[in-house]
């Protein structure tokens, strides 16, 4: 654990001049202040405060004036910017005035879940493999979907023009103190995956908001764009974030004991269609769901293959579950704590993931957009119990909103398919 005399050597042997205080909101959006080193012993001593609409994206009126604690652990130096005045960043709890976390922040949500879980006498463990685009930018700067490459899986340069920029932004992770397992090209053009190794769960969730910020700056260099956009492009394959679980209890991984991890995959299938609207939170997230391409639609578990919503697999010794639907859209928070709790329940009431497939004929489908997702979402009590009432219906609030907006939008292909015809 990092203590303040430890941050406090590592900023004037690194030259330091800027500390970002980060948090991230109920959309997963990074946010942050950034202060001097003179400003650091008001920092650790929490009395930086944010708008409560802050945590909301601005999206809903949230009042309550809110204060940042920074976790001394999630210290930082970013390698990437200048070795002179250098940067480092904090990843900060939301807390009320009288320093109670705040129930509504998505990192104080996770952090209930797996207490909830360490009660049980489980350790979660965590690992993420996260797929993103890189595309080039306009000649103002503006993001695109253009690329001029046509690599596929795993191909090397010069075919993959991207190799550069992910060589350097496994590099810069590793600097930052995370531990890389592997790195290639994916199946789509400009399409890439970086893993890292698994963590306890809360700094799995860290790392991932760590890791999205540090691509996506790393990018920018190489004047290209990274974007965690689930379905940039209609004709190839989606992104997404497969997220990897296992449970130690007494020093020992329980998912070794194969019904215990079918149990875990029971809860996770009973639930999926409620998990959605956290774990594919947008609306691009089920064109992604939809089109195939290894995405999986249908709620199901499998040893083999790469369409099932949920594998049970083997690597590097340790057996884990792996959850295929989640995207990178996803706050890695939220999509963390729904989903353990979620498997933890099938662990705890027995649930068989076998008999959920044998209940009723034809197969069951995960939600096919988000209004159906947020509406199911609304009517879970399961979801209610992890998230509270009170962060379910701000969600749902500005989520119902963010499908108005959408299905009041005129697209190329209504255009292209109505207006000669009508």
């Amino acid at each position: 654990m990092k203590t303040r005399e430890d941050i406090l050597q590592m900023i004037e042997e690194e030259d330091v001049e800027f500390i970002r205080l980060q948090f991230v909101d109920a959309f997963g959006n990074l946010k942050n202040i950034a202060v001097t080193p003179g400003q650091l012993d008001r920092a650790i001593n929490n009395e930086y405060s944010v708008y409560g609409s802050a945590l909301f994206d601005e999206q809903y009126v949230y009042e309550e004036e809110l204060y940042l604690h920074p976790d001394l652990d999630s210290f930082v130096i970013l390698p990437w910017r200048p070795q002179q005045g250098k940067v480092g960043k904090f990843i900060c709890d939301i807390c009320k005035e009288d320093g109670i976390l705040l129930e509504l922040s998505p990192r104080t949500i996770l952090k209930k879940i797996l207490k909830k879980g360490q009660e049980l006498g489980y350790t979660s463990m965590v690992d993420a493999e996260c797929e993103f685009f890189l595309f080039h930018t306009d000649e103002n700067g503006i993001p695109t979907i253009v690329t001029h490459e046509r690599a596929g899986y795993m191909d090397v340069g010069p075919v993959d023009l991207g190799e550069n920029a992910r060589r350097d932004m496994v590099l810069n992770l590793e600097e930052m103190g995370f531990e890389i397992e592997s790195s290639h090209h994916e199946k789509a053009p400009a399409q890439h995956e970086i893993d890292f190794r698994q963590g306890e769960g809360l700094k799995t969730a860290d790392a991932l908001t760590t890791f999205k910020f540090a691509v996506r700056s790393i990018a920018k260099r190489f004047g290209l764009y990274a974007t965690f956009m689930p379905k940039p492009k209609t004709d190839v394959a989606g992104s997404g974030m497969h997220l990897n679980f296992s449970l130690y209890k007494d020093g020992k991984n329980v998912f070794d004991n194969r019904q215990d991890a079918k149990y875990f995959i029971g809860g996770i299938m009973k639930h999926a269609g409620e998990l959605c609207a956290i774990t594919n939170p947008i609306v691009n997230s089920y064109k992604r769901i939809l089109s195939g391409f290894e995405a999986p639609g249908e709620i199901n578990w499998s040893t083999k293959g790469e369409n099932a919503l949920v594998k049970l697999k083997r690597t590097f010794g340790e057996t884990k579950v792996e959850l295929r639907f989640p995207d990178p859209s996803a706050n890695p928070y939220l999509a963390l704590a729904v989903c353990l709790a979620a498997g933890l329940q099938g662990i705890m009431e027995k649930i068989d993931p076998d008999a959920i497939l044998a209940d009723g004929e034809g197969a069951k489908k995960l939600p096919e957009n988000l209004k159906d997702a947020v509406e199911i979402l609304n009517e879970s009590t399961f979801m209610r119990e992890i998230l509270g009432d009170e962060f379910v219906d701000i969600y749902v609030t500005v989520k119902r909103k963010e499908w108005k907006e959408y299905m009041l939008q005129v697209c190329d292909w209504e255009v292209d398919r109505y207006l000669i015809k009508m």
